[in-house]
C-alpha cells in the first residue's frame, strides 16, 4: 500500500491507496473518514476480551480496532485522528515501540498490537494503567495533540518530559516517572508529574497538553446559578 498525508500539518489525513486485492490496514476506531464502498471493514476488539476489559475500565482506551481490506488494487482509504494535532508514519524492522494512550492511529496487520502494564507508574502519570505496545515490521501511524517532535537519546544523560507530552518511545529506553520539585510544585506549578528516560534510544513528544487545554477551557464553563 501507498500513504499520503493531506493538508499536514494541522488537521491532517493520510490517504492510505491500497495496490492489491487483500491489502488490509488495522484502524483505531473511529478513525476513518471516507473510503471506497468496495473495501471491506471488520471490527474485533483489541488483544482479546480480557485485556481490552482492563483497558477500557482502567486506560480508558476504546476497545475496538477497525481493519480495512481491498478487494482490489487502486481503493483509498482516508484517516483522521481525533485531537487537533499532527500525524506520524513509521515503518518497523522486527523493532519494538512503547505508545502512549491515545497516540495509536493505524498499523499493518502484521504488526502486533498489545498492552504493556505500567504498574502504579502509570497510574500516578495519569496517563493510564496501560501503554500500547507494538512490535514486528511492517507500517505504523500515529497521531498527537499538536506537533510531534523527535528527540534521539545518546544514553549518557537522562532526558526529562512531562507525562502528558509523551506520544511514542523505543522499547529500549529506561523510564521512571516522578514528581517535579516538592509536593507544593506538584500540586500549584502546572507542572504535575514527570517521566525521566535514561538510555539510548528515540522519543516522540507532542507539542501540546490536552490537560492544560482542559484547565484552561475549564474557566469559561458556563454555570448555573441556584436561584433558591
Amino acid at each position: 500500500m501507498k500513504h499520503e498525508f493531506v493538508d499536514k500539518p494541522d488537521f491532517g489525513m493520510v490517504l492510505i491507496t491500497f495496490e492489491a486485492a487483500g491489502e488490509s490496514l488495522t484502524v483505531e476506531s473511529g478513525a476513518m473518514v471516507a473510503r471506497d464502498d468496495a473495501v471491506e471493514m471488520t471490527t474485533k476488539m483489541k488483544g482479546g476480551l480480557l485485556s481490552a476489559a482492563k483497558r477500557k475500565v482502567l486506560g480508558g482506551e476504546s476497545l475496538f480496532l477497525n481493519t480495512f481490506t481491498a478487494s482490489a488494487a487502486g481503493q483509498r482509504l482516508y484517516l483522521a485522528p481525533s485531537p487537533e494535532g499532527d500525524l506520524e508514519q513509521m515503518t518497523l524492522n522486527d523493532e519494538e515501540y512503547i505508545l502512549q494512550s491515545g497516540s495509536f492511529m493505524a498499523a499493518s496487520p502484521t504488526l502486533t498490537l498489545d498492552t504493556k502494564w505500567a504498574g502504579f507508574k502509570g497510574f500516578f502519570s495519569g496517563e493510564g494503567l496501560f501503554f500500547l505496545k507494538v512490535f514486528g515490521s511492517g507500517e505504523l501511524f500515529l497521531n498527537s495533540y499538536g506537533g510531534i517532535h523527535k528527540i534521539e537519546l545518546d544514553g549518557v544523560r537522562p532526558y526529562t518530559l512531562d507525562t502528558s507530552h509523551i506520544v511514542a518511545f523505543t522499547s529500549g529506553l529506561d523510564f521512571n516517572i516522578r514528581k517535579i520539585g516538592n509536593m507544593k510544585s506538584l500540586f500549584f506549578s502546572g507542572e504535575g508529574l514527570v517521566c525521566e528516560f535514561q538510555g539510548k534510544g528515540t522519543l516522540w513528544a507532542q507539542t501540546r497538553n490536552p490537560g492544560a487545554l482542559a484547565g484552561f477551557l475549564h474557566r469559561f464553563r458556563r454555570v448555573e446559578r441556584n436561584t433558591n
